[in-house]
């Protein structure tokens, strides 16, 4: 992976107890970071490290319906809400790295960044290139965004992703879970739960019929979504790789930077 450009996603449901509204797991940030620092001793790799939202600005997505655009007199100041919880978690995260010795620096979605029905069409990404090329950690994440046909809309990390995936043509994805991958039906429920280990355009049909809405508040659509959007990035861009990985467990993340594949579940083109 020496050289190579990764991106990873740290998912709310790591990060945070979504069970808990704007409560993050600062022991399991932390970690994540430190496993980060540590990976960039044994490669060269260039990482765009993004995160969800869970607990933060899923409660007031949810509460305000920013999913759906303007819908009444209060969406403007939800819209509003919900950039701010998005940007407080953001925060932890990106101090987190500092604190681990990575020269992170937040990437405000919310302000550049112009979607239409929750797809980004515009972004100038000419900062994000200057950042990579001079060394620093660009720190993107699930934000609310100013949408042409809703007035707002909520821009998952995944769709952040695919868009930089087009522009800046990574090597491989690491989606962070709190599970080991994706399932044939929600692990935390039914123990008998059956893991994928790859998927592709080829075997999604009877994958998708199995996966269904996140069982906590998720505005973004829950592993069903997210499958979807990955799929759209590996048919999008040449040559890359998803995977989708349990970050609960200690030392995944460091493993899978420095080249570890397959604990999770993959996803590409073919």
């Amino acid at each position: 992976m020496v050289g190579e450009l990764v991106f990873v996603k740290l998912g709310g449901s790591v990060i945070t107890d979504k069970a808990k509204p704007f409560t993050e797991r600062k022991d399991v940030i932390n970690r994540l970071a430190t496993e980060i620092h540590s990976s960039q001793d044994s490669t060269g790799a260039k990482l765009i490290v993004g995160h969800g939202g869970g607990s933060y600005p899923h409660v007031p997505a949810e509460r305000y319906k920013t999913h759906l655009g303007i819908v009444g007199e209060e969406s403007r100041m939800g819209s509003a809400l919900v950039q701010d919880a998005a940007s407080r978690l953001n925060r932890i995260v990106v101090n987190a790295l500092l604190t681990a010795g990575e020269p992170a620096i937040s990437v405000q979605p919310s302000s550049s960044a112009l979607a239409r029905d929750s797809r980004i069409i515009e972004w100038r990404l000419e900062a994000v290139k200057l950042m990579l090329s001079s060394g620093l950690l660009p720190v993107p994440y699930g934000d609310v965004g100013v949408d042409l046909d809703k007035g707002f809309c909520i821009l998952s990390t995944e769709e952040i992703f695919r868009f930089l995936a087009v522009q800046l043509k990574p090597s491989r994805v690491i989606i962070g879970s709190d599970v080991d991958g994706v399932y044939d039906s929600d692990p935390h429920h039914n123990p008998k739960a059956t893991k994928r280990s790859l998927i592709t355009p080829n075997n999604v049909g009877l994958i998708l019929k199995s996966l269904g809405a996140a069982t906590t508040v998720d505005v973004t659509g829950g592993m069903r979504s997210k499958v979807l959007k990955l799929l759209e990035l590996v048919q999008e861009v040449d040559d890359v790789e998803c995977e989708v990985l349990n970050l609960l467990v200690p030392g995944n993340l460091e493993d899978a930077l420095n080249g570890e594949r397959g604990r999770g579940t993959i996803i590409r083109r073919t």
